[in-house]
């Protein structure tokens, strides 16, 4: 009998996949690259530029002057001067990057969230986005291979334009906010540390893929169809298409409406075992996003750990014992630190949301709420479900939906690390 992943390649087509990714590794040995080489030289960056609330209310209603558009912000109790502030803050730091770049001759285009194109992408030696972690990641989404069809692995490397309220993670430094040359100088002299981030591939399985799905933005500032959704690539049977984002973050899969209970399938690696399930929702990280969503959803409290100590100093009916002296917050602490793993790790992590687990439920048992997995198999059971890429691209995945989430070496994420 075959494993369930050997039959889902051969029934659907999923072998194609390698000699997509032999022709990817051959085109990118073929092309010039940022950092492929000692004589390499930075020639052109793209600037992502994070989509401020200032720029898009101005969009939103770009048929009115500045001061009535101030007075409509206003009248409607929001912060203008906060929203004007924070603005200027970011074009500011966008400014400097800019200028520092020209000043070594390098050739820059600006773009954001609505303007920013494949054309754009395929031109750049470097994309460096301005803002916070999701431009970073619109940026990361934005310079898969699958829209990039010349197979070029651009680096990513971003600035936080508020280091004082954005956290930044997937930036660079916070100091390199404000010494913005230096970081210019290191990063033209390659002095730094390359380092890879695994990406989730996504992978819809199934005669419903050949109706392609449209794809939407979620941003808050931007919620509308997309581009490159014609870019999707199909096995010759039609039964099995790759989805052209790649997940640097997380895959989520459930029900739009939270207050809906999400009914999925999940085949773990190369499981026989088909387990349903009843949940909020299921989420897939990696490595970099274990930072993220994953700690949230698994983050156990101080109180949780009192409250644990609390029932095994009743069970054990002891009192003065060594879990006295045991500090619940320093426990609560290791314990979150452990939910982070390497940004390389070729391993996905999936945690099931709320998962229910009473009754019939998860049948069959057995399938811990938690737990790392090489591919991990959805069949969908909702009725208004999406597959969200990093918060951002969602698709819709209901009854009947199915999809392979995987990690490739040849997808990941091109960066650098410049902690010192």
């Amino acid at each position: 009998m075959f494993h369930f992943h050997q039959l889902l390649r051969h029934v659907s087509g999923l072998h194609h996949t390698s000699t997509l990714q032999h022709a990817l590794k051959a085109q990118r040995q073929q092309c010039r690259q940022f950092g492929s080489g000692a004589r390499e030289q930075l020639r052109r960056v793209l600037v992502v530029s994070k989509l401020t609330r200032l720029e898009f209310e101005k969009i939103r209603e770009e048929q009115l002057s500045d001061e009535c558009l101030e007075q409509r912000i206003r009248d409607r109790g929001t912060d203008y001067d906060a929203l004007k502030y924070y603005h200027h803050l970011h074009k500011d730091v966008e400014r400097q990057v800019v200028r520092s770049f020209q000043q070594h001759g390098i050739e820059v285009q600006v773009v954001n969230r609505i303007t920013i194109h494949k054309d754009a992408l395929q031109w750049a030696d470097l994309i460096v986005p301005i803002g916070g972690d999701g431009t970073f990641l619109l940026a990361a989404g934005r310079a898969s291979p699958f829209f990039l069809s010349n197979g070029k692995k651009t680096p990513v490397v971003g600035f936080n334009s508020d280091p004082r309220r954005s956290e930044g993670r997937l930036m660079l430094p916070k100091q390199y906010s404000v010494q913005v040359d230096e970081a210019v100088r290191r990063i033209i002299a390659q002095d730094f540390r390359w380092m890879h981030r695994s990406r989730i591939r996504t992978t819809l399985v199934g005669a419903a893929t050949t109706e392609r799905p449209s794809p939407m933005d979620l941003h808050e500032f931007h919620s509308q169809p997309v581009e490159h959704q014609e870019v999707m690539s199909t096995a010759p049977n039609g039964k099995s298409r790759i989805l052209p984002y790649l997940a640097l973050n997380e895959v989520f899969i459930g029900e739009m409406l939270s207050a809906r209970v999400s009914h999925l399938h999940l085949r773990i690696d190369s499981s026989d075992v088909t387990t349903k399930t009843k949940s909020s929702g299921l989420c897939v990280s990696t490595g970099t996003g274990s930072t993220s969503w994953l700690t949230s959803m698994n983050r156990l409290s101080t109180n949780n750990v009192k409250d644990l100590l609390a029932i095994v100093r009743k069970r054990t009916g002891r009192t003065g014992s060594p879990l006295d002296t045991i500090d619940p917050e320093s426990v609560s602490q290791e314990y979150n630190d452990n939910l982070v793993f390497a940004p390389d790790d070729p391993r996905l992590c999936y945690s099931i949301r709320e998962q229910i687990c009473v009754g019939v439920w998860p049948n069959p048992k057995g399938l811990e709420s938690r737990g790392f997995a090489k591919e991990i198999f959805v069949k969908s059971r909702c009725v208004d479900a999406s597959l969200v890429i990093d918060g951002s691209i969602a698709y819709n995945f209901n009854d009947g939906a199915r999809a392979l989430l995987e990690v490739y070496p040849e997808d990941s994420l091109l960066t650098i690390d410049m902690d010192d």
